[in-house]
């Protein structure tokens, strides 16, 4: 472990990527610390703590995910939620219209950047909107235990709308977001990993320290009276999360491998004699993606809904789609489901795959080259979709109904459940991966230029 360290922060290049990801990554922490102007903090986030109670609830996971922002009000209380909301928005928009399609596949660096620009226009009027549902229910909660919000920002009225405290709140919490947005792309650009994801999952990791002095408090080791979590049931969770790490690996890192065989070519005067070969199809092939997109579009309107309350449409969706109720596990498995096979057959393209095959000279044994190769890929690749979408979902939702049956604290079942783990699991594979390739890069050009000395 030590000697891996060690080569890693020998490589310039990589040790400039590597610290410049934690540094960006540390200035989303300090982020989670700043208030809204107006807000008093400590207080908001004991409201918080008693509003929830301990019960499943979707402030807490989407607490969880903003690295204890939410609670507390900061600049960044939105996190990272608005963008994966839009990207998932321009997805459809790319999948439903032919034009757009066209358009990417014609001129794919125009394209890009076009997509670019109207993500981020989608993250800035999303975060915007809520933001403003966001200071509606601080106006609320400052109704009944007035203090959370300084006087002085509700004074200033028009039509009895404390219009300055909008427009705080609303710029404030969009500029956060917005930041984390350009943070996140910054890392993908000049860091290692995906920006976004590790923004996500610093986030999740900042809440290990308070799960773990929940469960010590809980355990109650300080008393001869049993406390509300038994070992029987820590031992229960501690298997669960062993076998959802295992399983996230196995997931993720599980390939199907397509025989490969060339025929006879002839390279420049030599005729070179056929090989074997193989493709490798990847069991999950969208990662923890459809994880993440899952989680963003179940908290969206569910969010909203409680935060709006008065028992309209979105309050009843709120409740409905409580974490760990029936209808949420069912629609998030119907949801990670829909998102896998959605990302392999917007990502995954068999046509293309099969026309390079066939100008290599390459076939699958028993399979015609063209059209017929490009059928095979394509129901090959929908059939191990459909069981890496179904595990990925069933580890999700493991750690809920286990935490139902034991009755374990939802702030220790939110950390160690599904969600939290499989994110947390698959950003450190993704970044570990990119990691070895530089490794492997650099290591590959030294014992080229080592071998031009002799």
């Amino acid at each position: 472990m030590i000697e891996t360290l060690k080569r890693i922060f020998v490589v310039p290049d990589l040790r400039k990527k590597i610290i410049f990801t934690l540094m960006m990554l540390a200035v989303c922490r300090i982020g989670a610390f700043v208030p809204v102007p107006g807000i008093d903090a400590e207080m908001a986030l004991s409201l918080f703590r008693q509003a929830t109670g301990g019960g499943q609830n979707l402030f807490q996971l989407m607490d969880i995910f903003s690295g204890g922002a939410f609670a507390q009000m900061t600049v960044i209380s939105l996190g990272v939620m608005p963008y994966i909301s839009a990207s998932i928005i321009l997805q459809l928009v790319v999948a439903v219209f032919p034009g757009v399609q066209r358009e990417m596949r014609e001129n794919p660096e125009l394209g890009k950047k076009k997509i670019t620009r109207w993500t981020r226009m989608a993250t800035l009027f999303l975060a915007m909107m809520q933001a403003g549902i966001y200071a509606r229910y601080a106006i609320g909660m400052n109704a009944s235990t007035p203090g959370i919000v300084l006087s002085e920002l509700l004074s200033w009225r028009i039509f009895d709308i404390p219009w300055l405290f909008y427009v705080t709140v609303m710029l404030t919490m969009a500029t956060g977001t917005v930041f984390l947005m350009w943070i996140g792309e910054q890392i993908t650009e000049k860091g290692i990993g995906n920006g976004v994801s590790l923004i996500i999952t610093i986030g999740i990791l900042s809440s290990l320290p308070a799960t773990i002095g929940t469960i010590i408090k809980q355990l109650n080791l300080e008393s001869q009276e049993p406390g509300q979590l038994t070992f029987s049931s820590l031992i229960v969770l501690a298997a669960v999360f062993v076998l959802i790490i295992v399983g996230t690996i196995l997931i993720i890192q599980g390939q199907r491998k397509i025989p490969l065989q060339y025929a006879r070519r002839v390279v420049g005067r030599h005729e070179v004699q056929g090989g074997n070969s193989y493709i490798p199809l990847k069991v999950n092939y969208a990662g923890v993606i459809p994880v993440i997109f899952a989680s963003s579009l179940l908290m969206f309107p569910a969010t909203i809904g409680q935060m709006i309350g008065g028992g309209g449409l979105l309050s009843k969706m709120s409740v409905y789609l409580s974490p760990g109720s029936w209808v949420y596990m069912i629609v998030y498995v119907l949801l990670i489901l829909f998102f896998t096979y959605f990302w392999t057959v917007t990502q995954f393209q068999p046509e293309q795959i099969a026309s390079d095959m066939k100008k290599n000279g390459a076939f699958i044994p028993g399979i015609r080259q063209g059209k017929p190769t490009q059928d095979y890929l394509d129901s090959t690749m929908s059939r191990i979709t459909f069981i890496g979408g179904f595990s990925l979902a069933f580890i999700a939702i493991l750690p809920t109904l286990v935490s139902r049956f034991l009755s374990v604290d939802a702030r220790i079942s939110y950390f160690f459940g599904g969600t939290s783990l499989l994110i947390l699991v698959g950003v450190i594979l993704d970044t570990s991966k990119q990691i070895e390739s530089h490794l492997l890069m650099k290591r590959y050009e030294g014992f080229m230029k080592a071998k031009k000395r002799y």
